[in-house]
């Protein structure tokens, strides 16, 4: 599959590896030979079938793709050498699980041991290695572990390789700088040297003094600001707009619109959290979290996890600390990386992580084809939210949302069920006609962050509204025209539309229901996504009741404020974007009086 990037785009967004980079995923050869068989049974490498393609005679389609598409296989490179992903990015037991499974693997009688009569053949050794066996067999195998309920570890290590099969597979798909906007108040450490540094800090107009004795680099402000999303953006400008001097310390890379190209990796991979691929501990719900300047706000559409460990590994290679010594320190790293952060510092209170609401999240989709429907374009054309819809019930009060997300091929091929490997090229074959909707609730389940786990469990409500708003957004693609729609289950639940009766779709939506995740031990599973975290730092009137008080101030420590979706007291059911800034608008306006007063000196 080729792809094609701007020239004028972003090095970090337009997956240009850096020179003298070797792959560092720490598997053995066996293990790699071993993963290799199962991408390729994955994405196996397939005949173009005649029915693949829309017969549209006025705009026909070029096949040449189409063939290379289906001719792909995934054990062709990059795939597997780019199995670092897995390491960077899942939960260290998921790790040690597939590392085990794979060692067993490439020998012949672990693979006797886990793939049974499969393996065998007539020929000598008699006993087949996974790598050895065919690709039907191989296909079979991993069929078994998506559906059987007591392979349950194995079902596991089944979506840790789709995941990153997929994804990695269909990331690697695409499609005058000005100053940018930012440009004047930024420091980019990356491209610091020690000595240029410091005069950068200096030619800010920040107080700067060098400890030479510790090695210490002392920064002097009024506010600093750890995050800039859509709390700690507004944070920073209020206060800045109020005569203070606010430092705003970010994670993530600066990106303007000309820095981006088409290609979806390595975008994903410097604009989100983890990548985009992180997940509840039970491998149920997807987060999707915003990490560059802007945050959330940058992002907004499409994306928290342990951070990773080659990133802990860069942070750790110390030059220089920075002491920055500040009137108020404001947390606004998000729900998932405030608490680990309150934590670390030695906050006590037991609201801290708790209250975790994410807005649950279900897919269903919809098939139009071009060559018989009325609409036009593709699912990424288009504005990026256009409409929503409201599931109520009879006593009008809100049961789900209905909208649009935007999917990229990678994302999309995650979340896909993968049933075959034909029944996945087909699928995505189709990628640019399918239509996808969610429904959105608002949860009274909730969960808890600690550092580097996330737990979170749906309440029976929850997944009750979940369930009406799946059914209602496959009757709204129904009544579009889709002639196929279906869920992201498991077994790829779907039913052809064409023709079909009220009574046979009604029957068909008394089938879906919210089903568990990957870790449940029911027969069908679906993966759930998140893009709202709210809730974990909550305002209280007292210290039992929330982690910060009414102003979003620490009870434990004067002067630390929380200024993010955390210290939303619930969750609220709708994109919380606009109340979030609003929230910090109103915290930071209050930080701002208190400093201009002199109150908050006074205090400390």
């Amino acid at each position: 599959m080729e792809g094609k990037e701007s020239s004028t785009s972003h090095p970090l967004l337009s997956g240009k590896r850096k020179q003298g980079c070797t792959y560092s995923h720490g598997f053995s050869s066996g293990q790699i030979q071993t993963l290799a068989a199962m991408c390729e049974a994955c994405i196996p490498p397939l005949s173009m079938p005649c029915d693949s393609i829309d017969k549209d005679k006025e705009n026909p389609v070029d096949q040449k793709p189409l063939q290379s598409f289906y001719r792909a296989s995934g054990s062709q490179p990059p795939l597997p050498d780019e199995a670092k992903v897995i390491v960077k990015r899942c939960l260290p037991r998921a790790v040690v699980l597939l590392r085990i499974v794979l060692n067993i693997l490439s020998f012949r009688l672990g693979t006797l041991l886990l793939c049974g009569f499969s393996c065998l053949d007539w020929r000598w050794p008699f006993i087949l290695k996974f790598s050895d066996m065919s690709l039907e067999k191989r296909e079979e195998i991993l069929q078994s572990w998506t559906r059987k309920r007591g392979l349950l570890p194995f079902r596991l290590v089944f979506v840790v390789i789709k995941i990153f099969c997929l994804y990695t597979f269909f990331s690697m798909l695409t499609g005058h700088r000005k100053e940018r906007p930012l440009q004047k108040g930024v420091i980019e450490t990356m491209y610091e040297k020690d000595s240029t540094f410091i005069q950068s800090l200096t030619q800010k107009g920040l107080e700067v003094t060098e400890d030479t004795e510790h090695n210490v680099c002392k920064i002097k402000c009024d506010v600093i600001v750890v995050g800039s999303g859509c709390g700690g953006g507004v944070a920073a400008a209020v206060l800045a707009s109020s005569g203070q001097k606010v430092v705003v310390l970010e994670k993530g890379n600066y990106f303007v619109p000309e820095d981006f190209s088409s290609l979806e990796g390595p975008a994903m991979n410097e604009l989100y959290e983890s990548g985009g691929i992180l997940s509840t501990i039970d491998g149920k719900h997807l987060i999707f979290a915003g990490s560059t300047v802007g945050g959330g706000s940058a992002v907004n559409w499409s994306a928290c996890i342990k951070t990773p460990d080659s990133i802990l590994r860069e942070w750790s290679n110390v030059t220089m600390k920075l002491q920055i010594e500040a009137k108020v320190t404001i947390s606004a790293c998000g729900s998932i990386m405030t608490p680990p952060l309150m934590i670390s510092s030695g906050l006590k209170n037991p609201n801290i992580g708790k209250n975790l609401h994410i807005h649950p999240v279900q897919m269903v989709w919809g098939y139009f084809p071009e060559h018989i429907s009325d609409l036009r374009g593709k699912m990424y054309e288009g504005g990026i939210i256009t409409s929503l819809h409201k599931v109520v019930s009879k006593d009008s009060n809100l049961r789900a949302i209905i909208e649009c997300p935007a999917l990229g091929p990678a994302s999309y091929s995650v979340l896909l069920p993968w049933v075959s490997g034909l029944d996945m090229k087909e699928r995505m074959a189709k990628y640019a006609r399918t239509a996808v909707l969610f429904a959105l609730v608002r949860d009274q389940g909730s969960g808890e962050v600690k550092t580097g786990v996330i737990n979170y469990r749906l309440s029976q409500i929850d997944k009750e509204n979940l369930q009406v708003g799946m059914r209602q957004a496959l009757r709204i693609l129904v009544a579009a025209g889709a002639v196929e729609v279906g869920t992201f289950r498991s077994d790829g639940q779907k039913i052809k539309c064409k023709g079909i009766k009220e009574k046979e779709l009604e029957e068909f939506l008394d089938t879906v229901t919210t089903v568990g995740g990957p870790g449940s031990r029911g027969e069908h599973w679906a993966m759930y996504c998140s893009a709202h975290q709210m809730g974990t730092c909550r305002m209280g009137a007292t210290k039992e009741e929330g982690a910060v008080n009414e102003s979003g101030e620490s009870w434990e420590a004067k002067g630390l404020f929380a200024c993010d979706a955390s210290v939303l007291p619930t969750a609220i059911g709708i994109n919380p974007m606009i109340t979030i800034e609003s929230t910090a608008y109103c915290i930071s306006k209050s930080i701002a009086e208190s400093l201009t007063s002199g109150k908050i000196v006074e205090d400390n």
